[in-house]
């Protein structure tokens, strides 16, 4: 028996490490090589997923354990030579009822964190700005209503000689969302033809982006940098070629780019709007 406990903390002791060394090994607004697990948080939502799942992982270990070490007494002293003759009782009611109450104590305790966590993310706070982004075949559209009528695409970059040094291929973008640090940001999402997914693992964020439907969500980041994501709804041929990059700034560096996004993209409302999509390989 004391074989079996100590297996079993070894085992803990093991797992807790891997989860440790997991936040050393996990990207900082993108992947990383060699990655064990989620993106770097960046926004308080993200913190709140990540303890959700380490407490959640300790306690599928834990019940992993228990269950491994009574298959091993199981095995070890209930077999045909240690037990010749087994016992005959066909019920307990103290074990039935344990089998039984204990479940559920441990999904209850489960279920109020997991349904506190969903309020958070779903429960939109008053916003300080607000980014409408539209998923186009294959590429992604922003304009920032409260901050005035222009509007831009965010298209991948084929060529990888264009490249800055600090964009990743396959993520980096041509024109990155902008937003201010420290600020909530309300993002509304639609779709211009088909269904795509607005998805940022550093912000927990992940919301289908539907046609003809506005799906909403928000984030309020914590760390100026910028951060990736890609669409996360088969949507044809260029899937995998909408990414998403988020560069989050200071304030006064917010301002001046709005002020220059106005002159570069200011969007004329009397023309006619055209959801088709120009093909991004000419981009």
């Amino acid at each position: 028996m004391l074989v079996f406990k100590r297996l079993t903390a070894v085992a803990v002791t093991i797992c807790a490490l891997m989860a440790g060394l997991g936040a050393v090994w996990a990207g900082d607004g993108k992947p990383s090589d060699w990655q064990m697990n989620f993106q770097q948080s960046a926004t308080p939502v993200m913190d709140d997923i990540v303890r959700f799942h380490t407490g959640l992982l300790y306690t599928i270990v834990a019940i992993a354990g228990f269950v491994l070490v009574l298959l091993l007494i199981v095995i070890v002293r209930f077999n045909a030579r240690s037990n010749p003759t087994p016992s005959r009782t066909t019920h307990n009611t103290t074990l039935e009822v344990a089998w039984t109450v204990i479940p559920v104590v441990i999904l209850v305790a489960i279920a109020v964190p997991s349904f506190r966590l969903l309020f958070l993310q779903l429960n939109t706070p008053q916003a300080d700005i607000t980014v409408k982004a539209t998923g186009k075949q294959w590429f992604w559209t922003y304009s920032y209503p409260d901050n005035g009528k222009f509007e831009f695409d965010s298209v991948m970059i084929r060529d990888v000689t264009k490249l800055r040094a600090d964009q990743p291929r396959l993520l980096g973008v041509d024109n990155e969302m902008v937003v201010p640090v420290n600020k909530t940001v309300r993002v509304v999402t639609t779709g211009a033809e088909v269904i795509h997914a607005f998805a940022v693992p550093s912000f927990g964020v992940k919301i289908d982006s539907i046609p003809g439907r506005i799906n909403e969500t928000w984030f309020k980041a914590t760390r100026e940098g910028i951060y990736y994501g890609q669409c996360s709804e088969l949507c044809g041929k260029d899937h995998s070629a909408m990414p998403i990059a988020v560069r989050v700034v200071s304030e006064q560096a917010f301002a001046t780019w709005v002020e220059e996004a106005k002159r570069k993209w200011a969007r004329d409302d009397s023309a006619p709007t055209n959801f088709a999509a120009a093909d991004p390989a000419t981009r």
